[in-house]
């Protein structure tokens, strides 16, 4: 049974920091990327980073760049999102997915699959960012 389970939403003021964790199960982690996406109320589902559990790629959105960080232990088949200098606007339930093949090039650079191409989903997890 394929199993993504996040963690590690939570409340926290403008500025503070959070760590996302997506638990992956029930496939091989090493053929996939896992991703974060987020969806605030009343927006579309957006890709926020995924790295390449193949080959190590990332991918970040441009507002996220030099504060997210995202990271995966392939030994544990976890993978993780560091989120620093956190906004109101980053407020959203955040998902994890897995999508193969991972990453794609777009031509000029790697970029994750949209969402309607993952392939798995995990529960989401509520992160608030007050001001």
């Amino acid at each position: 049974e394929v199993q993504l389970q996040a963690s590690g939403g939570g409340l926290v003021q403008a500025g503070g920091s959070l760590r996302l964790s997506c638990a992956a199960s029930g496939f091989t982690f090493d053929d996939y990327a896992i991703g974060w996406f987020r969806q605030a109320p009343g927006k579309e589902r957006e890709g926020v980073s995924c790295i390449s559990n193949r080959d190590g790629r990332t991918y970040y959105l441009d507002s996220m760049k030099g504060r997210f960080t995202i990271s995966s232990d392939n030994a544990k088949d976890t993978v993780t999102l560091q989120m620093n200098s956190l906004k109101p606007e980053d407020t959203a339930v955040y998902y994890c997915a897995a999508s193969t093949p991972p990453l794609y090039y777009s031509g000029s650079d790697y970029v994750c699959l949209p969402p309607r191409l993952q392939n798995y989903w995990g529960q989401g997890t509520q992160v608030t960012v007050s001001s």
